[in-house]
């Protein structure tokens, strides 16, 4: 009698651990698996983003049509202090401080989704899951103070997580630099992609 007690007790606990690590890897990947399944229903339907997506604001807002992310950008975010750019993360896209503005010579660096665990996770994190789907020759939509300013997608990396030569100059042009933590939901590398502006 004795026995079967026990083995119902373990029986238990483990299905509530099992339960417990299912929860866990839902709050880890459920926002990446979400963008991920609405991406490729809307490859397959062959949805265009491009009419229906909307910047937040006109200030200084991040579009790009390929994977439908929007997003507010927040200006001069400091990427190397944790207790700045979380709290900025939770509400958009933060720009590094110390990087040009868009628009302006040099490199625009936007970083998100820089996540050191499963609960800073929020309803914007999301945004830059998808970018590894990007490929050259994507568009990339800048809008900053007033103005509309284009980019067209020349490479697209996964990198160390110590890597910050992506924060200086990047060649001749304006460049516009987007990092996201890699694999999605994890701080073990960086998926970076570089963009050229381009004059329509």
């Amino acid at each position: 009698m004795r026995r079967k007690i026990i083995a119902k007790i373990l029986n238990i606990l483990g299905n509530l651990l099992i339960f417990i690590s299912a929860i866990v890897l839902f709050l880890t990947f459920g926002s990446a698996i979400k963008e991920e399944v609405k991406y490729n229903i809307s490859t397959l339907i062959n949805y265009n983003y491009d009419i229906n997506l909307v910047p937040p604001n006109a200030d200084f807002s991040i579009i790009i049509p390929k994977i439908a992310a929007v997003a507010p950008v927040f200006a001069d975010t400091d990427p190397f202090d944790s207790g700045k750019y979380l709290p900025v993360l939770r509400k958009g896209v933060a720009h590094a401080k110390g990087t040009s503005y868009p628009g302006s010579p040099g490199n625009t660096y936007l970083f998100a989704h820089s996540t050191d665990a499963f609960y800073n996770v929020g309803r914007y994190n999301a945004v830059f899951y998808l970018l590894g789907k990007l490929e050259p020759g994507d568009e990339i939509i800048i809008f900053y103070k007033g103005e509309k300013i284009n980019y067209l997608v020349d490479s697209v990396k996964v990198v160390s997580a110590d890597d910050v030569k992506y924060l200086g100059k990047l060649g001749d042009g304006n460049t516009l630099t987007l990092q996201t933590c890699y694999p999605p939901g994890t701080t073990l590398k960086r998926l970076v992609v570089v963009a050229k502006e381009v004059y329509y």
